[in-house]
């Protein structure tokens, strides 16, 4: 059997996707991956440009007999989450990503893979190309830096695109229909300060914790994974407390929408008291292990004496700062009352730096009603401002209410159920969809998100399930050849 994606059927979303992960795309490093996304599109014959903020557009007319279908706008994401397995030395700015078959799935080798969103605009891709199959008028919206604040949804301009009916392609669940998602705030807390010298007679030691499974901060906020900064909080805590020990920095996390993975802070320590604190560090570990088992596994908490830092936080700060930390709302807050196995309010502690005199803490706020997305946000401002910091909002979007009643719905549910035999679940989700955004550019589209089943998106451990890929686009297929008259 051969072990490269070519391979894979339909060869031409896989051969479309294999070029895709040939291109670095981390979020804001998109330009390459525009630029070869239109000479694909004029190589085709078709128009293609690039808007002023950086999205790709495309546009395919329609198929002999199918002029008067209502126009669909295709869209999905071109860039990708940069995360990658400690020993990787992989460089997402410059190497083409490996990808690895295991079974019935596509992986990357110890970095995500890019199938969130690169799969969706590789089937983007191969609609374009397909020459024997039927459609209305189409537009491709291949937007950029959605992974980091939706960027460039956000910069979409009035009257740069027109359409009837919006195909959102970032979904991660075959089978399922997105009709809704939770509305976002990106909340950032700083704080400037001074460092002092170290005191005399203390040495430095480093703190890791890694291992964790990290994970989408929406879709798998609600699985008990573990928060690396919050896990850490607990140990500098008590470190400080019991130890004397002293915070010199700290470094968590590095994706606003990704579940922490991995957190190193430096301490200092009173000289009499650093066996003392191995030994925490070392009985911490197990407690860790115990504690999430079996949720996570083979959780990394090691120390290591290092250089002595040039400064340290100051008592006051940091005890403030710790205090926020360990205060901080995290995880689910809510449940959607008439749906109560769907989170509706959720905020993940994302990124925390603290060093050479300046602390910030980023946190994304999740709600699909907008009320109790202003409460969590309020929320998290009170906790930071009782600490001293600035607190700062950006990013707010409002969610994407239901329409049950939506024709494209209707249209696809009875699609799916004659190409399959199933029916498919219609359900909200507690991540940040574009549509949400685009819909507020474009009034009145009808918006459906559906995609192939993802796993662990955002983590090293992405990996997309290939027979619900052929399952993906099929529908795709079968969906723009129903699309509904004008």
């Amino acid at each position: 059997m051969s072990t490269s994606i070519l391979s894979l059927e339909p060869k031409l979303i896989w051969k479309d996707f294999h070029a895709l992960t040939q291109i670095p795309r981390p979020s804001g490093h998109t330009e390459a991956v525009a630029n070869y996304l239109v000479k694909f599109a004029h190589d085709l014959g078709l128009e293609s440009f690039i808007d002023d903020v950086g999205n790709v557009i495309m546009k395919k007319p329609a198929t002999p007999g199918m002029e008067n279908r209502k126009t669909v706008i295709m869209q999905a994401h071109m860039d990708m989450v940069p995360q990658k397995e400690p020993e990787s030395k992989h460089d997402f700015e410059k190497d083409p990503i490996e990808t690895i078959i295991d079974g019935d799935w596509v992986k990357a080798n110890g970095t995500t893979l890019g199938s969130d969103d690169g799969l969706g605009v590789a089937a983007i891709m191969a609609i374009m190309e397909e020459k024997d199959i039927k459609h209305g008028p189409l537009v491709a919206l291949i937007t950029r830096d959605e992974e980091t604040g939706m960027y460039g949804a956000f910069g979409l301009k009035e009257g740069t695109i027109d359409g009837d009916i919006l195909l959102n392609l970032d979904s991660e669940d075959e089978g399922m229909l997105f009709i809704g998602c939770a509305g976002g705030t990106d909340v950032t807390a700083t704080l400037q300060y001074k460092d002092i010298e170290p005191e005399k007679d203390t040495v430095a030691v480093s703190v890791h914790l890694k291992g964790l499974r990290g994970g989408h901060s929406g879709l798998e906020i609600n699985e008990g994974r573990a928060n690396g900064n919050k896990m850490m909080v607990r140990f500098v805590y008590d470190a400080i407390a019991k130890a004397g020990a002293r915070l010199a920095n700290w470094n968590g996390g590095n994706m606003r929408n990704a579940i922490p993975r991995e957190v190193k802070v430096t301490l200092t320590v009173p000289a009499a008291n650093e066996a003392k604190l191995l030994k925490m560090v070392e009985d911490y570990e197990k407690l860790f292990n115990a504690e999430y088992n079996p949720i996570e596994k083979d959780i990394y908490f090691k120390a290591a004496k290092v250089d002595m830092p040039k400064g340290i936080v100051p008592e006051e700060i940091q005890d403030n700062l710790i205090d926020a930390i360990y205060a901080c709302q995290n995880g689910v807050t809510r449940m959607i009352p008439t749906i109560p196995d769907t989170v509706e309010t959720s905020s993940n502690l994302a990124i925390i730096t603290i060093a050479d005199g300046a602390a910030s803490f980023q946190i994304l706020a999740r709600s699909s009603d907008d009320v109790m997305r202003d409460y969590i946000v309020k929320s998290l401002s009170s906790c930071f401002n009782m600490a001293g910091m600035k607190v700062e909002t950006s990013g707010d979007y409002s969610g994407w209410q239901p329409d049950v009643k939506s024709p494209i719905l209707a249209a696809m549910r009875k699609s799916y159920e004659q190409q399959f035999g199933t029916e498919p679940k219609v359900v909200v989700v507690h991540a940040g969809l574009e549509c949400a955004v685009i819909g507020g550019v474009i009034p009145g589209l009808d918006m459906i998100s559906f995609g192939p089943t993802l796993k662990s998106p955002h983590t090293p451990s992405e990996r997309c399930n290939i027979p619900s890929t052929k399952k993906f686009y099929e529908f795709l297929v079968a969906t723009l050849a129903q699309t509904p008259v004008k």
